[in-house]
């Protein structure tokens, strides 16, 4: 069944992208960035709920926004094999997952405000792509297998 193998490989590459940006975390010394928990409260602000007293909201927005991370990791892993692009050359697979993950989080957190891609540092857009060329690396390589 393809979507259930687009699930499984969708998931393998957000542990890949989270993994490494734990790693970019403990090599630059860096702090978590709030993007998706900030992108969680404004959908919820937008679609009017409630999460909550302040600490209830916040701890909900730290759970929320990893979620929609692996939302948006399944979802652009069912789009490509969807499309048909399971039986591409592996690299292009690869850069096409990753395009799709990139347009499929940034996109959101863009229309959301919540970030602006345009004002970005060379230092954040290498911060932003490796971990996504990990996901699209590691899901074209999951779908290749289970195939």
């Amino acid at each position: 069944m393809p979507t259930s193998r687009a699930l499984i490989a969708g998931a393998a590459g957000a542990s890949a992208l989270n993994a490494v940006t734990y790693l970019d975390m403990v090599v630059r010394a860096r702090p978590a960035s709030s993007t998706a928990e900030d992108s969680a409260g404004r959908l919820a602000e937008l679609a009017h709920v409630d999460l909550g007293d302040a600490r209830t909201a916040t701890n909900r927005r730290s759970g929320l926004g990893p979620l929609l991370g692996y939302v948006t990791s399944v979802a652009a892993a069912v789009g490509y094999v969807a499309a048909g692009g399971r039986r591409l050359p592996l690299g292009v697979s690869t850069l096409a997952l990753t395009g799709l993950a990139m347009i499929g989080s940034n996109g959101p957190l863009t229309l959301l405000r919540v970030t602006d891609p345009r004002t970005w540092s060379a230092t954040d857009w290498v911060a932003d792509l490796v971990p996504h060329l990990a996901y699209g690396a590691v899901t074209a390589v999951t779908l290749r297998a289970l195939r």
